[in-house]
């Protein structure tokens, strides 16, 4: 079961890689930066934090990141570890390279198939949401729609909105916002701000396992 030190080190990460990301935006686009350079300098520096830090204070976990490559003998021995640590080092690169609020960055541990610690930043709104209750922070304005309460509200993928989403939306007469990341539109729901989170489509594990780690934590 994950340790005090688990939850708050899932907290710290987050936090710490979004302040980075945030620093290194503001400093690229003040220098006329390319945008796609934006994104791949983020991807980068936020992976290499993370990966970094779990290397040196958990050496005998694994870890998957969307920014990791896995030869065959690395992922059959972390598919058969006890614990994992789930990592989306920049989850909505593209919202983060267009100047947007809506990305986040998502640290997950997995022990035995089950996430028991999480944290989702979303940095441009000053937002922590962890599974440790002391390192949440709370956020600082509403992200999500400004929609009569009396109507449903749903988010929906920005970038891949699918016909099947849109038309359940539609058939609830629920007031529509498209969003980023996957964290994002998690923490929106658990916020508040919308209703629903539609994804029909499959995630990808360091898409879905922070931001359930945190609303399991949530109830």
């Amino acid at each position: 079961m994950a340790s005090d030190a688990d939850h708050r080190l899932a907290g710290d990460l987050a936090a710490q890689a979004g302040a980075v990301l945030v620093e290194l935006r503001s400093r690229l686009q003040a220098e006329g930066v390319d945008p796609s350079i934006i994104g791949d300098r983020g991807d980068a520096l936020a992976h290499e934090l993370i990966v970094g830090r779990l290397g040196v204070e958990r050496p005998g976990d694994f870890v998957l990141s969307e920014e990791s490559s896995d030869d065959e003998r690395s992922d059959r021995s972390r598919l058969g570890a006890d614990r994992v640590w789930i990592v989306d080092p920049l989850d909505g690169t593209r919202e983060f390279r267009e100047g947007r609020s809506d990305w986040a960055v998502h640290v997950a541990l997995v022990e035995d198939g089950s996430p028991t610690a999480g944290a989702v930043a979303l940095p441009a709104f000053g937002v922590l949401d962890a599974t440790d209750p002391s390192a949440s922070t709370a956020p600082t304005a509403a992200r999500g729609t400004s929609a009569s309460p009396h109507r449903t509200r749903v988010v929906l993928s920005r970038s891949r909105p699918s016909a099947l989403a849109t038309s359940v939306a539609a058939s609830l007469g629920a007031t529509v916002e498209p969003m980023g990341s996957a964290g994002a539109k998690a923490m929106a729901v658990l916020h508040g701000d919308a209703d629903v989170y539609l994804s029909p489509g499959a995630l990808n594990e360091w898409d879905a396992c922070a931001p359930v780690a945190v609303a399991l934590a949530a109830g």
